[in-house]
Formats: structure tokens, sequence, C-alpha cells
């Protein structure tokens, strides 16, 4: 028995009924390669693959990718949006206090969406987002020296 082969970013863009753009296969990718990075950074990547990009451009893209569900909008309190290409795992992120870093932490405990609500009001909820404040390793050490 054989795995199927992992899609193409193009044919994940198709999947998603999104149009296929060097742009936009370029953004997917940049964001995926990176850690859970902002505007500029994502559009300065995109450029380095396929030339130039208006901002204009990246913020429509990444949209796009994020309403398809390929991309993944975090926005930390006091912080621009930052984006990733971990998706549909309900994972959490941890947030330095100090410099702003973004980390992954997966679920804290059960199933999705990990945390049961003490009174759900109705809703049926399918998501939990959970952000874990403090000072990362390099922020703690230099607060100590």
């Amino acid at each position: 028995m054989t795995a199927s082969p992992t899609p193409t970013t193009a044919e994940e863009l198709r999947g998603a009924g999104l149009r296929v753009t060097a742009a936009r296969v370029a953004l997917l990718e940049t964001v995926r390669d990176g850690d859970h990075l902002g505007v500029e950074a994502i559009a300065s990547g995109v450029r380095d693959r396929v030339g130039h990009i208006s901002l204009q451009a990246v913020y429509e893209a990444l949209h796009a990718l994020t309403a398809a569900g390929l991309v993944r909008r975090i926005e930390p309190a006091g912080h621009p949006a930052r984006f990733e290409g971990r998706v549909g795992d309900n994972h959490h992120h941890l947030v330095c206090r100090s410099c702003g870093a973004v980390a992954d932490v997966d679920c804290a405990v059960g199933e999705a969406p990990c945390l049961t609500a003490a009174d759900h009001r109705g809703f049926a909820i399918d998501e939990a987002e959970v952000v874990y404040w403090g000072v990362c390793p390099d922020c703690s050490t230099g607060r100590s020296s």
C-alpha cells in the first residue's frame, strides 16, 4: 500500500477554490516556512520569491487564504496580526510580554475545543482560542543578567 502523494501548493489552492497565482503560491509557502510572521515580513518573503508585490495584494491574498482555511490569523492583544500555516488542529499560543515572540503550544487538555465552557449559553462551540502570556527564555535571561 502506497501513501498518497502530498499535494502541491497549487493543488491546495485549487482544492480550496482559489485561483492559482505565483504570488499566492509564494505567499502560502512563505507563511508555512515562517514563524508567526507579520504582514511586512510576509511581503518581504514573497518579494524574495517572485519579485514585486504590493502590500495591498499581500493583504488581499492573506484574507483569501485565511477565509479558505489555508492560513490562520492570530492577533495577540496589543500586537499586530500574525499569520501561520498550522491550521485545523486548534492549537494555542505563548506570547512574550517583553519582545512579542509567539510560539505554538498544543491543546491544553481534552478534546477539541480543548476547554469546556462552564455555561455555553446555547452556543455550539467548535473552537477555543487560548493565549498564554509570559516572558520568553531569551527575555528572562536578559532580565537576570
